[in-house]
């Protein structure tokens, strides 16, 4: 609290204190009880003209205190010109309202309103309107009983016209500004802050109340009255709504989270309960009879006020749970995508020229971690790496999980020396191991840092960022890299890439190779598998390496995946329409993890195999054993596809969690011995392989063996058991004319003959 806010709290108070004493005992000249009403207005004043013209506020909001500051100087005039007809009349005693005093405090009074029905409203839904306007009826309505019960009914048996017109005319104001109060305390949190506005209400509420006391302070003493001790406190209610505001608008740019906003106020169930407590005391008297329906009937309103609210407590929290859910990683409850570019758009939109960073996190070899270990594992390594990384930010950042094993850092107000100290942090935090179920687990991660300033674009920086991030992961261990332009010219602009795959896809860019699959003793082609190429119009031709994981972080790997499968199986038909029984006899489609969440993958493949007329066992789908294991509707696809026919192969087997379970449990026709266990040394490489086909032949799976290179290799699986593989040895991948030209020849593709063991 500053010395302006101190002083004005203290004059309240010692009004408060000295008009208390008087009310029990006169002390002093009667002029001092009005010095307070003065100095504390002059301060009020001084306060609301400060916060008009704070730096950093919307322009709305500095012309909205601007006009309060006009306010409270109309009425501070009106008051003082009060004071004085008091003070300056041979007799204290009575009303010596002037008009003066009313034409001042009414314009003051009509300024505020007009300051409140300026400000602009939160666009809501028709239903919130109506329940806005309700709610400031119903407190309008409760402060017009009280008005009508303590002055305008004593005021209409007065036989001067002049005053009670003069008193409905006060009366009608009144209630038009706490109608207005109300109705913005409940809708207008856009340019006001929320405190700042209650406080306001406040002050407009003991206002109007305030007068009201009059026959009371009469009756006690007709030197005394309500202005002396009423309007003081409403200028300290005023000048501390101010400073709130203006210390408001530093919280506010902050990333800071804003609680939630409880969906109904209490203002008007306590307007309800005042003018119950006010029927209790006008019936007071009354007969028994009486007093006991009056009695029952608040005794009914209450109870329902009661249910009300705790109906409303329970929906409010059973909101709470799905605001939070909408905004947060369910794993992690980290902030999720959403929230986090909602977050990001506030600190480049807010007021004035601020440094604006984002770091984007990504967890290097994760994957591997998944695939070793296992799911469970790999999300206790998500959780250890949240927990350490909300360690690291102050309390305007912002650290989100994007998804996977990507997290992302909102830094607000952070030129790059800041955002150099939060990396270092992360850096450090990262650099301790995490333990999970009795694994010791080590992180590295890259971090992409782009430097921004308010108005840029969110997209831009997040995509500097993202270009960072994969030069970052060029260097050895945890690293860090700011954005630079000429990251983008050397290859690293991933993000680029991933806006040029999705025209790539649409524009014919994209073919298949087909690579054979054939049988280990007399070299037939048995099978093929299709794998995708790119041919950039810059880059040449690119491997699925370079693109796979771009179309994987940006969802264009569906997208790719149909395309894939609908090219493969025209090639196919196409095949068997010029070759016959010579054409393959099954042709291996890869499909990723995404496809096969997806709901109406297995449908898609149905339609394909109609239009194609492909019978459902020539179409081997591989996929890898992770996905296998993925639970809900992964696994209610891959039964599908079994049903209707498709085979299902697993891909590079050995390499993941490959246990009889399952093996048992999931619906696979056909395991690949991945090319790790083919190219070993001979000592490591036959108890594993021969491992692996005894195993198929028990589970009567088919065996195929990838990356054979050699005849040596050839020849040692061949007396294992193996009937297929695919490898250099053999063909690399070729277009599909090359094959078709293979398949009408009728060769065998070993080189060397193999003895059959």
């Amino acid at each position: 609290m500053d010395r302006l806010l101190r002083a004005s709290a203290g004059t309240a108070l010692l009004a408060l204190i000295w008009v208390g004493v008087n009310l029990v005992h006169p002390v002093g000249p009667r002029w001092l009880l009005w010095l307070p009403t003065f100095a504390g207005g002059i301060i009020a004043v001084a306060v609301l003209l400060r916060t008009a013209r704070a730096p950093g506020l919307p322009v709305a909001t500095r012309r909205f205190w601007r006009h309060l500051s006009a306010a409270a100087a109309f009425v501070v005039a009106g008051l003082t010109a009060d004071t004085y007809a008091v003070l300056s009349a041979g007799d204290p005693r009575g009303d010596h309202t002037g008009a003066t005093m009313l034409v001042l405090a009414g314009g003051g009074v009509l300024i505020i309103m007009y300051a409140l029905f300026r400000l602009p409203l939160e666009r809501g839904s028709p239903g919130e309107l109506v329940r806005i306007a309700l709610d400031a009826v119903t407190v309008a309505l409760a402060a017009a009983v009280f008005i009508w019960h303590f002055s305008t009914r004593a005021a209409l048996e007065n036989s001067d016209t002049a005053a009670v017109y003069l008193t409905m005319l006060v009366t009608l104001i009144a209630l038009l500004a706490v109608f207005a109060v109300v109705k913005f305390v409940f809708s207008s949190h856009l340019h006001v802050d929320n405190g700042a506005l209650r406080l306001l209400a406040l002050a407009m509420l003991v206002g109007a109340v305030g007068p009201i006391f009059r026959p009371v302070f009469e009756a006690v003493d007709p030197t005394l009255f309500p202005n002396m001790a009423g309007p003081p406190v409403v200028y300290f209610l005023a000048a501390w709504a101010a400073d709130r505001q203006r210390v408001a608008r530093t919280v506010r740019r902050r990333g800071a989270v804003t609680p939630r906003r409880r969906p109904f106020s209490l203002l008007p169930y306590v307007a309800v309960a005042a003018v119950d407590g006010l029927l209790i005391r006008a019936t007071w008297t009354e007969s028994s009879d009486e007093l006991v329906m009056v009695g029952a009937a608040v005794l009914l309103t209450a109870l329902v006020v009661i249910r009300q609210l705790v109906a409303f407590r329970d929906n409010s929290r059973l909101l709470g749970r799905l605001d939070h859910s909408a905004t947060h990683d369910g794993l992690t409850q980290l902030p999720n995508r959403v929230l986090f570019h909602s977050r990001l758009q506030k600190a480049l939109t807010s007021p004035g020229d601020r440094p604006v960073a984002v770091a984007l996190i990504d967890l290097d070899d994760f994957k591997e971690v998944n695939d070793t270990l296992g799911h469970e594992v790999g999300d206790q390594l998500l959780i250890g790496v949240a927990k350490r990384l909300e360690g690291c930010i102050r309390v305007e950042d912002t650290v989100a999980r994007l998804g996977g094993d990507e997290f992302v850092v909102v830094l607000d107000d952070a030129d790059p020396a800041t955002a150099d100290l939060a990396a270092a942090r992360m850096m450090n935090a990262l650099h301790q191991p995490i333990y999970a179920d009795g694994h010791e687990l080590p992180i590295r991660a890259s971090i992409g840092i782009a430097d921004g300033r308010s108005g840029d674009e969110a997209s831009e920086l997040l995509r500097h960022a993202d270009i960072a991030m994969y030069a970052a992961k060029k260097l050895h261990g945890t690293a860090y890299l700011h954005y630079e332009p000429t990251m983008a010219t050397t290859g690293s602009d991933h993000a680029h890439l991933g806006a040029e795959l999705r025209e790539a896809i649409s524009a014919g860019q994209l073919f298949l190779l087909y690579q054979p699959i054939v049988a280990l003793d007399d070299g037939r082609i048995m099978g093929a598998e299709a794998l995708v190429r790119w041919n950039h119009p810059v880059r040449g031709v690119l491997a699925p390496d370079m693109f796979i994981p771009v179309a994987e972080r940006t969802g264009l790997i569906v997208p790719l995946g149909r395309w894939v499968m609908r090219t493969a199986f025209a090639q196919l038909a196409a095949w068997i329409a010029e070759h016959g029984e010579a054409a393959p006899q099954t042709l291996n489609v890869n499909v990723s993890a995404r496809d096969l969440r997806e709901p109406g993958f297995a449908d898609a493949v149905a339609e394909l195999l109609t239009h194609h007329g492909l019978a459902a066992d020539r179409i081997v789908l591989e996929i890898t054993e992770t996905m296998a294991v993925e639970p809900g509707q992964s696994v209610t696809n891959l039964q599908e596809l079994r049903a209707m026919g498709v085979r299902i192969s697993l891909d590079d087997f050995g390499t993941g969690h490959s246990t009889l379970s399952l093996l048992h449990d999931c619906p696979i026709d056909e395991i690949k011995l991945d090319r790790s266990f083919t190219q070993s040394p001979i000592d490591d490489r036959v108890p594993m392989s021969a491992a692996v086909i005894h195993l198929a032949q028990v589970l009567g799976l088919h065996a195929v063996a990838e990356g054979v290179e050699t005849a040596e290799q050839a020849e040692l699986l061949l007396s294992l058991g193996y009937l297929a593989a695919q490898g250099y040895l053999f063909a690399r991948p070729m277009p599909p004319a090359r094959l078709g030209e293979l398949l009408a020849a009728g060769v065998s593709l070993t080189p060397v003959a193999i003895p059959t063991a």
